[in-house]
């Protein structure tokens, strides 16, 4: 049984049962060639994926990665067209995403506070994908803070979806995003939104 093709079966799931062990241990059920009758047991998922909470950072990080191969995979003519490409591969785990980056942000070894670095990275990777698919020609100071923008950009409208997307549904998200686009200035969107936006995320959650 691969280990990565595990990982593939169990994204779709994700929806259902979250981003949890029992997620990975249901993968087992869609194998296509040889489907297994029951999921698979604890030990089988501690085995393949890591024992606890490791597994399901380890979905996560797939879930995470697949979202950058989505986003390589359809043509994009700017940057606002990346992002909200980006933002829909999210749409169908928005409610999940909190407690994820919870996840990614709780002490391994039980030593506080969280860290929101996962997270900080998470943006940044998503800014630099859109600012690759659309061939930004920045260089120098401007590469990083055309990144930095970019970043806050998609962690204010990520925020913003997702509080949408609890009342009522995420059909403004791109007229947001769009906003921010137009009246981005790098040094206030980066101290108004990357630390404290993540940060708001992840408390929400109510795991700190």
């Amino acid at each position: 049984v691969s280990r990565s093709r595990l990982l593939q079966l169990a994204l779709p799931l994700v929806k259902e049962y979250g981003f949890t062990r029992e997620t990975l241990a249901r993968s087992a059920l869609e194998w296509p060639q040889q489907p297994h009758t029951q999921p698979l047991s604890e030990s089988a998922v501690s085995t393949l994926f890591g024992e606890g909470d490791a597994a399901r950072r380890t979905l996560i990080g797939a879930w995470l990665e697949e979202g950058q191969i989505q986003m390589r995979a359809q043509p994009v003519s700017n940057v606002k067209d990346a992002l909200n490409n980006r933002l829909r591969y999210n749409e169908p785990v928005l409610p999940l995403l909190p407690e994820a980056f919870a996840l990614l942000a709780s002490p391994k070894y039980g030593l506080p506070p969280f860290d929101v670095r996962p997270a900080l990275r998470h943006a940044t990777s998503i800014a630099d994908e859109a600012c690759h698919l659309a061939n930004d020609a920045s260089t120098g100071t401007s590469w990083y803070a055309r990144r930095a923008t970019l970043a806050a950009i998609y962690t204010a409208a990520g925020k913003h979806f997702s509080k949408l997307h609890q009342l009522t549904s995420p059909r403004s998200a791109p007229d947001f995003l769009e906003s921010l686009l137009t009246t981005a200035n790098e040094t206030e969107l980066f101290s108004r939104y990357i630390m404290k936006s993540w940060a708001g995320i992840i408390k929400s959650s109510g795991v700190f």
